[in-house]
């Protein structure tokens, strides 16, 4: 039981989840509606969504696996109580675990592409693999590159399930009519999971400022210190906080008085907080505080896609 909770906490399961339950209400909550109103099939559904689901959760898992693999020196000062690698699981078995888990994402890739009309997955899906054994071994702790990197393979997650109905999405008779419905839903919510994903992965290297900077990465808050890397995440907060009160304006006139109330109470509001909260913050445990409510934000995020599903 010790070692399969361990395994567990390695490979993040509550952020697994969260990719799964992204992948299934975009699917279900905005592909199907929209397709289901348009009269066509959708590439990606039943058997096959479970495919892609499990696919994205492996490679995610594999690439925690990895990421922990290498920074078990880092993690025995930012973390020593959370420690998994060495310390439970043998480093010879995470490397195990994570070739495993990384060539099953790969190879369902491959299947769905060889079964539907899906094109590239498997490629796309191994190109997600070899950038987080990069990202692990050097960009992490480059300035500015591992977070720009993570925040992307976090858009990936909804950009995925897009480019798996692009045969349908490019037809002829699609373009200018759904076609741009789902390209423009696809694009709002990739661009949130990117921007909230870039502003956590600062906050959280604010929290293992200790670690990183004695073992010589160059973060940006060790690059250009804490002042300025918060000014850097409070403008990326105002960034977002002004697009999803446009978007509430525009949502307005559709008369999706639910949908407008719950992005300012369970959105909106949190990023207000954390705002509020930034410039005071001066602790480990006061970011990770932080990077707690902007965890929870991009999930209230993704639970938004349920409206969707009521007014389509």
């Amino acid at each position: 039981m010790k070692l399969i909770k361990a395994f567990l906490n390695l490979v993040r399961w509550p952020n697994l989840v969260f990719i799964a339950i992204t992948q299934l209400l975009f699917v279900y909550a905005i592909i199907h509606p929209i397709f289901s109103n348009a009269g066509r099939v959708a590439n990606i559904s039943g058997i096959n969504l479970f495919l892609l689901i499990v696919s994205s959760v492996f490679i995610a898992a594999a690439g925690y696996i990895i990421n922990d693999y290498f920074d078990l020196d880092i993690d025995l000062i930012n973390k020593p109580d959370k420690l998994v690698v060495a310390k439970v699981i043998h480093r010879r078995w995470v490397i195990v675990w994570h070739l495993v888990l990384s060539i099953i994402g790969i190879l369902i890739g491959f299947y769905i592409d060889l079964t539907t009309n899906v094109r590239f997955l498997g490629i796309f899906n191994l190109g997600c693999v070899l950038l987080l054994f990069v990202y692990s071994i050097s960009l992490k702790k480059k300035l500015l590159a591992g977070n720009v990197l993570i925040s992307l393979l976090t858009a990936w997650v909804i950009l995925v399930v897009t480019w798996s109905e692009s045969s349908n999405l490019l037809t002829s008779a699609a373009i200018g009519s759904y076609t741009e419905k789902v390209t423009r839903i696809t694009f709002l919510y990739a661009g949130f999971a990117f921007v909230i994903s870039l502003i956590r992965e600062v906050v959280k290297d604010m929290e293992d400022i200790e670690g990183d900077r004695r073992y010589g990465c160059t973060t940006m808050p060790i690059a250009w210190g804490i002042i300025a890397t918060k000014v850097f995440v409070a403008v990326w907060l105002v960034v977002l906080i002004a697009a999803l009160s446009i978007v509430q304006f525009y949502v307005l006139q559709f008369k999706w008085w639910w949908s407008a109330a719950y992005c300012i109470l369970f959105i909106i509001v949190p990023l207000l907080y954390v705002f509020r909260k930034l410039f005071p913050a001066t602790t480990s445990a006061d970011y990770h505080k932080l990077s707690s409510w902007i965890k929870l934000v991009m999930f209230t995020g993704i639970l938004s896609m349920i409206f969707f599903r009521l007014y389509l």
